[in-house]
């Protein structure tokens, strides 16, 4: 293995174009660690997001953009005791997915799923980590109960109608076309709303409203996500493409009982990362097994066009992941 790698880094805050190729060393795998060699790096928007300034990583992480990955391991840290070298996995990163090689926490990595390709593999962990614990652990969805996903062709909203539909659940979705709406209802959701035409909250209170909501717009969004809650309902926040800040009155919160929470992944700790990729293997990777849920993919790209991704991915027409094909970059 080479002492340093092909890589892409963000030369300032900005647009696309400030994603350039460097050369950089190759991580060391510290206690617990393992080092992959990355054969696709899934491309996701906190990257963009990260690209702009607008999402710094936690100080000990990788500063290059990259949140998830699949490849081989190629070296073990000091105390690990779940992979060996030659294994293939997928994994969550704090950073630094954009990279021949990427290190990481042996407890954030999973298998390869049988039968699932290394392309699909590298757009599991962000998308999967998010749902499960902000959906389920954090937003306890139950079968027979309701759920409205905001944003449903996104790599999140794909992955959460997938994961709602397999629990059970009635999924309930909005998007920006009338082909995004029927790719939702082929993905399982019951009903699918165009948000530039349709009332969706209206339409979904005139049925009793929904029990949760999965929501990454926020701005506006968030007064018509808690009219259309159900009394006892969970709004769970997971991004704010329109705003994080919004006059809401709690009297309604009060009176109907209802719950607002959220979070994001990056910033949380190792061990609770763990816990959340224990619980994605043990309830997720069997959806994958039996055929209740798939990657839905947009596009890939070689690394080096990793500009191209990010015009990609801030663009309203993608629908499912965007990957960078790593392996053999430097070639």
């Amino acid at each position: 293995m080479s002492h340093s790698m092909l890589a892409i880094e963000i030369t300032a805050p900005g647009g696309p174009d400030v994603l350039k190729p460097c050369s950089v060393p190759v991580p060391v795998a510290g206690h617990g660690q393992i080092v992959i060699r990355v054969a696709f790096a899934g491309v996701n928007r906190p990257d963009a997001l990260q690209r702009a300034g607008a999402y710094a990583p936690p100080a000990d992480a990788s500063p290059l953009p990259g949140l998830e990955c699949s490849g081989v391991v190629v070296d073990l840290g000091p105390g690990v005791s779940r992979w060996s070298i030659g294994d293939k996995v997928c994994a969550l990163l704090p950073g630094g997915g954009y990279a021949e090689y990427a290190v990481c926490q042996e407890a954030h990595a999973l298998p390869v799923p049988e039968g699932v390709a290394m392309k699909e593999a590298a757009c599991l962990p962000e998308t999967c980590f998010t749902v499960w614990s902000n959906m389920v652990m954090r937003g306890r969805l139950k079968a027979g109960q309701k759920v409205l996903i905001h944003g449903g062709t996104s790599g999140i909203g794909t992955t959460a109608i997938q994961i709602a539909k397999a629990l059970g659940a009635r999924v309930f979705a909005t998007a920006g076309t009338d082909e995004k709406c029927k790719v939702c209802l082929d993905l399982g959701a019951e009903a699918a709303f165009n948000y530039r035409t349709q009332d969706w909250s209206a339409l979904l209170k005139q049925d009793g409203g929904v029990d949760l909501i999965l929501d990454m717009v926020g701005g506006p969004y968030l007064p018509r996500n808690i009219k259309t809650l159900a009394d006892d309902g969970r709004l769970v926040q997971i991004a704010f493409l329109q705003g994080a800040k919004v006059e809401l009155n709690f009297a309604e919160v009060m009176q109907r009982r209802l719950t607002i929470t959220g979070s994001t992944m990056r910033p949380q700790s190792d061990m609770a990362k763990a816990k959340i990729a224990a619980a994605v293997e043990t309830h997720v990777w069997p959806m994958i097994a039996r055929g209740a849920l798939r990657v839905v993919m947009d596009s890939e790209y070689g690394l080096m066009d990793a500009p191209s991704a990010h015009w990609r991915i801030e663009t309203p027409g993608h629908i499912g992941k965007i990957v960078l094909q790593v392996e053999g970059a430097a070639t």
